[in-house]
């Protein structure tokens, strides 16, 4: 077989713990930073979309507590079963049919600090060979369940930054 060049978490074996723990602190800092966002956004301005293709503040603000519940059903799923198929978020199909943007941001809010809580809940559930878990996404596409964690604070971070922009341009 020859050589193969040994991958980094061989070498450093308590460094996927230490960026297992900082992604659960960046998820968990994730309301803060969300009342934070919307707070700085006049709230004239919080529905209002600065392009057809673009949402609202408050429409970012229920799809990031949207990914946080879909994670944690997501992450349970490929806890409990094997290689589970999970559904697709259908984003806009959410905004539009759920009324994304007459939502109430408070209650937006709590429920995202809420969904948070149980997303940690899940994750502390998960054992050593958990992380490895997969769960099937999208036709041909498999991800572990690490990865889901990683793309729940990918997610949240992303959509944040969105966030500023849309008030970056609207005001």
């Amino acid at each position: 077989m020859g050589w193969r060049r040994p991958r980094l978490r061989q070498l450093l074996p308590g460094l996927r713990a230490d960026h297992d723990r900082q992604r659960r602190e960046a998820i968990q800092a994730l309301p803060a930073q969300l009342r934070a966002a919307i707070d700085a956004v006049p709230p004239g301005a919080r529905r209002r979309r600065p392009g057809p293709s673009t949402w609202s503040v408050a429409e970012y603000a229920c799809h990031i507590r949207d990914v946080l519940i879909s994670s944690t059903i997501r992450l349970h799923y490929g806890r409990t079963e094997t290689a589970p198929a999970v559904d697709p978020m259908f984003n806009d199909l959410r905004a539009e049919l759920f009324r994304y943007n007459q939502a109430n941001l408070t209650v937006v809010l709590e429920e995202t600090a809420a969904a948070v809580t149980g997303l940690c809940e899940e994750i502390s559930r998960m054992n050593d060979p958990d992380w490895d878990r997969v769960v099937l996404r999208q036709p041909g596409e498999q991800r572990t369940t690490r990865w889901q964690v990683r793309q729940a604070m990918h997610e949240g971070l992303h959509h944040l930054a969105d966030i500023a922009a849309v008030r970056a341009s609207l005001t």
